[in-house]
Formats: structure tokens, sequence, C-alpha cells
């Protein structure tokens, strides 16, 4: 599918011959815009950022790297190839063919699927908009700005799909995913974690690594859908998170490994000690994963929905990687559910398979985020420190599910309230704890200098030097 660079909506879905999309997205754009400069990275607008921005959506190359300013960055819309004879791949109508239009039954539901996974992408660059004031080093400036235009570009996929297949209803939702603010008391985004502000750059890294890898989850479900259009949008929005994860996985490992250096520096393993040294201890990077996961483990859903059954049922939304499991119609089976029995005890309940879909999804992404948790652990033993990063208990501090505000401590174990509340300060981060973060949080804009609390990349972006100007002022 070849890139149309000449519209002013970049696009690979043949825009110009569908005058009535494309005066609606047209009319749509200003109002992004205006976003983007009251809501997007605050005073950086008139920097040159070496970004990447897609140019076309096959497997050989899919990026072009070049300097440009954010406000100029070519948002569009790009879709994966389609796939021939492609299939519905699970559900009641499995093996049918997908949809190319939205069947009537369904407009409602997907419209709202669309509209919440398109909520998120705007509310990310509203929680990140101030932190290009504090970045360590010009590679994580521009680092987060790759991020954000690409959040940018990731709504302007869902807003495609409101728009070419939604009618008055779609665009009205388009507008009001501009109309929505991360935090607004009155008018919040939909899901709680993107209410959270993000106020420095563990945070950031925290949510690229837990929060987008939930986002991915959330796109991989959704490439699974018997509507071609959404599908195909999400393979190629998959594309691209997977940098946002990249950038959070190796930004906790150089804090991690700063943290380790520093402790060898001063011969001590003490936190207070760390702290004084300008440098981030152990257990508070503990305390900020715990939260972070614990808060991402909820964007799933509850672990026994009946929503979820019918999203399956009706070919709306999979299961990630579909094609591994060996019954694509899940209509038997049955899932081992772990509950609180009310006594201070857990008991196991059978529920129908298709009604545990959201907790498939999410015993994925655990195993998913497993796997950093382990390489940052290595790090740490090759360092012969005794400390080592674990993943709370799913149970923990949850508010969605069936162990929403059931105190557990962090291996999941039920405690008494009063016993929660005391421990809370030991597991979460306290306000002084977020206080001695933002302390550090001093921006670093000279080529070749990084902040003293992070580790330097192990390289650079597109193969350049670490060291490269990646953003240019004016």
């Amino acid at each position: 599918m070849d890139m149309n660079y000449q519209d002013r909506i970049p696009n690979n879905i043949e825009l110009g011959a569908n005058r009535t999309l494309q005066r609606a997205l047209e009319h749509w754009q200003p109002a992004f815009l205006s976003w983007w400069h009251g809501l997007g990275p605050s005073d950086f607008n008139a920097a040159d950022v070496y970004l990447r921005t897609a140019t076309s959506v096959d497997a050989k190359g899919w990026a072009t790297y070049g300097f440009v300013r954010m406000p100029e960055y070519r948002w569009g819309i790009f879709l994966a190839e389609p796939e021939p004879d492609r299939r519905i791949g699970f559900g009641d109508n499995f093996g049918q063919p997908v949809w190319q239009q939205v069947p009537g039954e369904h407009r409602s539901t997907l419209r709202r699927l669309i509209v919440t996974q398109g909520d998120t992408e705007p509310a990310s660059v509203e929680q990140q908009r101030l932190l290009g004031h504090t970045a360590p080093s010009l590679y994580d400036l521009r680092n987060i700005f790759q991020v954000n235009v690409e959040e940018g570009r990731h709504l302007w996929a869902m807003v495609y799909l409101l728009h070419a297949h939604f009618g008055r209803d779609g665009r009205e939702e388009a507008e009001e995913l501009l109309e929505r603010h991360s935090g607004d008391a009155d008018n919040p985004r939909i899901l709680g974690t993107f209410n959270e502000p993000i106020n420095d750059w563990l945070s950031f890294y925290m949510f690229t690594y837990f929060t987008d890898r939930d986002g991915k989850f959330q796109l991989k479900c959704l490439a699974e859908s018997s509507f071609d259009h959404l599908s195909r949008t999400c393979k190629f929005m998959l594309t691209e998170e997977a940098h946002h994860m990249f950038v959070g996985d190796t930004g906790i490992a150089r804090v991690i490994k700063r943290s380790l250096e520093v402790m060898a520096e001063i011969g001590s393993q003490d936190p207070d000690a760390v702290r004084r040294a300008g440098a981030v201890d152990l257990p508070l990077i503990q305390k900020y994963l715990n939260f972070w996961f614990s808060s991402s483990l909820d964007l799933f859903g509850g672990d026994s929905s009946s929503n979820a059954a019918s999203y399956f049922a009706h070919g709306l939304k999979g299961r990630p990687d579909e094609p591994r499991f060996a019954d694509h119609l899940a209509a038997d089976g049955m899932f081992a559910l772990e509950l609180p029995n009310g006594q201070g005890g857990v008991k196991t309940e059978h529920i129908p398979m298709r009604n545990a879909m959201n907790e498939v999804a999410r015993e994925a992404y655990v195993k998913d985020c497993q796997m950093g948790v382990t390489r940052w652990n290595k790090v740490i033993e090759r360092a012969a420190c005794d400390f080592r990063m674990t993943l709370p208990s799913p149970r923990f501090r949850r508010s969605v599910g069936s162990w929403a505000h059931v105190p557990t401590d962090t291996a999941g174990s039920i405690i008494s309230k009063e016993n929660y509340e005391a421990h809370l300060t030991d597991w979460l981060p306290t306000e002084a704890d977020r206080a001695f973060i933002r302390s550090l949080m001093k921006g670093v804009y000279e080529v070749g200098k990084i902040a003293g609390w992070i580790a330097p990349p192990d390289r650079g972006v597109n193969n350049l030097d670490i060291n490269y100007e990646y953003v240019k002022f004016h």
C-alpha cells in the first residue's frame, strides 16, 4: 500500500478518493493541532527534533529519520497491509470472512472499544507534557518526544475509524477525545491510570514499561478483531508501541545501573547514603514499580466479565496472539480463578473461559512484565548486590475485579485493613519519596552530558552516537 504524502493528512487509505471523509478529517485537524499546542509537550514547539516518521507499513522499512519541529510532524493514517481472504479467527463466527463494514448490531460496542483505546493516546501526552523541562539528556528528550508524536498518531488512527465507520456519532466522539483531559476534575480521561500525574522521569519510565505494555496487549486483542479496519489499524500501531516499551525498559535499567555504580563508589548499599550521593536507591525504584504495575493491572477490567465474554463470542476482541490457542471457540472450557473467600482466605472458582478473557490477557501481560524484571535483576546480581526487584502479586492494591479493595501484602496474602494501611509507606512511594525524586529532576541539554542519577544508554538512536545532538534549540 502506497503512502500518500501529498495530502494534508498523510495516509495509505486513498483518502483523496473519499472527499467526504477527507473534509471531515481536515475539519478535525485544526482542533487536534490546537490541543497539541495547548496540552502537548510544553515550550518545545520551536525545537528541531530527530524523529522517526512512518513512510511505509511493510516489514522492510516503515520509518524514516530526520529533524522536524513537532507541530509540523506528519501525523497520518496508516493501516497494515490487508491479508487476502482473511477469516474471523475466534468466537461464534469463526472461519467466516472478516467484516469490511461495521455490523449494525455491534456498532455501539465497537465504537465504545475504539473510543476507550483512543482516549488513552492523548491522555499520556497530557500526563507527560512538562517532562521535557527536566530531561536527563538530549537522548532522553528526543525519546519522550518520539513517544508523544506517536501517541498523537495513534489518536489519529482511532479518529479515522470513528469518522470513516460511525457517522455522526463517530464525529462527535472524535471531538470529545480532545475535550476530556488527564486529571481534569470535571471531565477526566476514561481510565483511572491515565489520570495519574507523571511529574518525574522515573514515573515516565515506569509508565512506558508497564502502562504502555498494557496498551500493547489491548492492541493485540483488538488486532484479532473481525472488523478488519480495526485489526489492520492496531497491527500497525503495535509496530510503534514497541519503542515506547523499549524506552521504559532501558530507562529503568539505566536508573538501576547508575544506583549500583554509586553504591560501588561510596562503598555502601544504605538507601539514605545512596540518596545523599544523588542516586535513586533500589527500594525506592521497587516502590515505583509496585505503584505503576498494580495500577496498570486494573486496565484489563474485571477478572470475570460478561462484557469480555460477549466481545469474544461476537468476534469483536480476541485474546492476545489468538493463533497460539488450540480452541478458538472457547465455548466449553473453564478457567480456575482464585478469589477471596470473605473469611481472610482464598477459594478457587471455575468460570466459563469466555468470561475469563480479561484474566487470560492479564496473565500474559504479567509474564511479559516479568521478563524485564528478570533482566534488571541480572544487572543487580552481576554487581554483587543482594537486592532483587519483584513484581507484586496481581492481588495487591487492586481497584477493579474480585480483589478490588481487598487488603493484601505485596505477596498477595490477605491482611487486616489496619496492617495494610500501616505498611503502605513501605510498599508505595510516599510524598517524601516523590519529593526526593523531583529534587533530582534537572534538565540537562548540553551535548554529551547526562544527569547524575541515570546511566548513559548503551547505544544511540538509528546507529548514531549516544552523544549526538538529538534536539536542536533555536
